[in-house]
């Protein structure tokens, strides 16, 4: 990871009982789709931060590995805590922490690595674009 980053809170979700897989739990399926949505505007927001590309679009390439820990369940507030691992030329991985409040606990619940490549916004190629300025050494 690089260094002297705060986690950056991206999405912030209520579990509904619409979540749930027959076992009462929520579908696994439920928080990776949230882990894809909270990778893709935490990797604008740091690519925007950097001075790099303005409004950017991203496109998911790899879920690295992804480690599903405890259960979450209907009525957790789950929030999705972003941090950069990496960023390439067209790339950016992100490390994505999943943390349920139940109560007054707090539990790490499942997290996971997502590489994101920016692409152009229009046109049927959709071509991966750098996503920093270049530097000149």
């Amino acid at each position: 990871m690089l260094k002297n980053q705060e986690p950056y809170l991206a999405i912030q979700v209520v579990m509904m009982p619409k979540d749930t897989n027959p076992f009462g739990t929520i579908f696994g399926g439920v928080i990776l789709s949230h882990i894809d949505m909270a990778g893709s505007i935490a990797a604008r927001r740091e690519i925007e931060l950097r001075g790099g590309v303005k409004g950017a679009q991203f496109v998911t390439v790899a879920i690295n590995r992804v480690e599903f820990k405890k259960p979450v369940l209907i009525g957790d507030v789950v929030k999705f805590l972003a941090t950069v691992v990496r960023i390439g030329r067209t790339s950016i991985t992100m490390r994505i922490d999943v943390i349920a409040e139940r109560g007054s606990d707090t539990i790490s619940v499942t997290d996971a690595e997502v590489v994101y490549v920016g692409v152009r916004p229009v046109g049927e190629d959709r071509q991966p674009v750098p996503l920093l300025p270049q530097t000149s050494a």
